[in-house]
């Protein structure tokens, strides 16, 4: 009696272990292998613009194959893979044209939208063309508007991805500090440079918020982008591009590959 006892109880340990390890290993794979289709919406910073590569067939939306979601997708093989983030996206153009292939068999949706609609690139013209006080001034304009009017306008596309997609995971990309500060820097003054960074601090904040509002991640960028900034000797992105001003203030393909897609494989 008591050595059946005894091989029932270690039979049933091994039972136990076999099954933990059967577990583990069903677990490590699941989390390694991803489940439903990737779909990456959003703005330039999510289609590539300033990363090259274009794929010709995106037109003025400059999907690059150096882009996080392309570079995501090859290395991960989702069941499929919808890259429509385009460039000049708005939260509008996002709702009106991105989210067509979000269904219940979604599994991943990565997004970042907002800066547009906060008059991003007439910001950085002011700043660029125009004085410290002007640029200061529009900077401000800038930030009530994140205040008042984005915060709705954010709710609308997350409330439609998750409608849309109600088994996603969603990850918010956000935005990069844009300078390195303290350091002596050809073009804009030590003033701009820090309203610029103070208001995509702002911006972000706002994002995330409101992404965490609808239960989604926010992946904040900007600690890949320490020491990547413009004037670092080792910047990420684009300052002014008079030969291509439409990459201007946007992330080369390092900042792609080493700023925004580790942040997405950290939060995927």
């Amino acid at each position: 009696m008591r050595r059946s006892r005894l091989v029932a109880f270690v039979g049933s340990l091994l039972l136990a272990a076999g099954t933990a390890l059967t577990g583990a290993a069903t677990a490590q794979a699941s989390s390694l292998a991803p489940t439903g289709g990737y779909t990456a919406l959003g703005d330039s910073y999510s289609s590539g613009v300033g990363a090259g590569s274009y794929i010709s067939s995106s037109g003025d939306c400059k999907r690059s194959t150096k882009a996080y979601p392309y570079l995501w997708a090859a290395a991960h093989s989702p069941s499929t893979f919808h890259f429509t983030a385009c460039s000049g996206a708005r939260t509008g153009d996002v709702l009106s044209g991105q989210l067509g292939p979000l269904s219940s068999a979604t599994g991943l949706v990565s997004i970042s939208v907002g800066g547009n609609d906060a008059g991003f690139a007439d910001v950085m013209t002011t700043c660029v063309t125009q004085s410290d006080s002007a640029c200061i001034s529009r900077i401000d304009t800038a930030r009530a508007y994140v205040d008042s009017t984005l915060p709705g306008k954010l709710d609308s596309v997350y409330s439609a991805i998750r409608s849309k997609a109600p088994n996603a995971r969603v990850v918010v990309l956000g935005y990069p500090r844009f300078y390195k500060l303290g350091t002596t820097c050809l073009g804009l003054s030590e003033a701009k440079r820090k309203a610029i960074n103070d208001a995509s601090d702002h911006l972000n904040t706002a994002i995330a918020k409101h992404a965490a509002n609808h239960g989604f991640t926010f992946g904040d960028v900007r600690p890949a982008f320490t020491s990547h900034e413009i004037c670092s000797g080792a910047s990420w992105l684009h300052s002014v591009n008079w030969l291509n001003i439409g990459e201007s203030y946007h992330p080369k393909a390092p900042g792609q590959s080493g700023g925004y897609l580790p942040v997405l494989n950290a939060n995927d």
